[in-house]
């Protein structure tokens, strides 16, 4: 199942605003700013690709893997393919 016109909305949205926390680094390193002040930045964009990547594997466990339409073949390749993503997450 592909995501509805509203959840891409709001994946597109945090993707705009982690483009925006990325360049908003960008401009402090040019600028010469505190090295707390880029760590701040870093760590906050950090949190929001976090929160990003949360929300896709939360979509794909509910649309592909817990989804009782599924056949149960689908489920395992799916279950197979987040385990693969969460584990280069992690490691």
């Amino acid at each position: 199942m592909q995501y509805t016109d509203k959840e891409k909305r709001r994946l597109v949205n945090r993707l705009s605003r982690i483009r925006g926390q990325v360049e908003a680094m960008q401009v402090a390193l040019a600028e010469d700013a505190r090295c707390t002040t880029v760590l701040q930045q870093a760590t906050a964009c950090r949190g929001a690709l976090d929160g990003f990547i949360a929300t896709v594997i939360e979509h794909h466990i509910r649309q592909h893997i817990a989804a009782p339409d599924h056949p149960e073949t689908d489920r395992a390749q799916a279950a197979e393919e987040l385990i693969s993503v969460v584990h280069a997450y992690l490691t």
